[in-house]
């Protein structure tokens, strides 16, 4: 009796676990050595991706009844599984660089924001750039046509004759304060 209740502490712990997550994706990682599990394991958690390894019949308990549930046909062989709390492209992205790097390391399949998504779909989620940078970009590209337009009405300005532009940009400081 003691192994059913520690087998239910762990389908517990998984379904804990997908009430937080935003994404769980699950990854084939037969065949990687210590040492490179180990800098797959640190680099995960920095990104603040929960990553584990579960016995593949406690994680279709725990994905029963769920959004996760459709993930049930990748569950054979050895899975590892990483969740995603915050950002929900996040697990993909970070086991993503991962799967690039290591052959032995593959992509089973994923759930992002309650859709499934196959292999083939979730190594496309993978290389979506995170939150922050497609935020930069997008600031980026409001920025350009500013600057642009900052840079020609300088140009103007110097072509035709940027003393006298500057004398009077001068007086129109100078006269507000002479008007008060």
């Amino acid at each position: 009796m003691p192994n059913v209740d520690a087998k239910q502490i762990i389908v517990n712990e998984i379904a804990d676990k997908l009430t937080k997550a935003k994404s769980m994706v699950l990854v084939d990682a037969r065949g990687l050595t210590v040492a490179q599990d180990t800098e797959m394991r640190r680099a995960l958690r920095e990104q603040a991706i929960d990553y584990k390894v579960y016995k593949n019949t406690l994680i279709k308990r725990a994905i029963q009844g769920t959004t996760f549930e459709d993930l049930a046909a990748h569950l054979d062989g050895p899975t590892a599984v990483a969740f995603s709390y915050d950002d929900a492209a996040k697990a993909a992205g970070g086991l993503g660089s991962f799967v690039d790097k290591y052959d032995k390391l593959g992509f089973k399949g994923g759930v992002v924001e309650g859709v499934y998504y196959d292999t083939e779909a979730i190594a496309k989620i993978a290389k979506i750039p995170s939150r922050e940078v497609l935020l930069s970009r997008l600031l980026g590209s409001f920025k350009s046509p500013m600057a642009t337009f900052a840079r020609v009405i300088n140009e103007i300005v110097k072509s035709k004759g940027g003393e006298g532009a500057a004398e009077a940009k001068d007086s129109e400081e100078a006269a507000p304060a002479d008007a008060q």
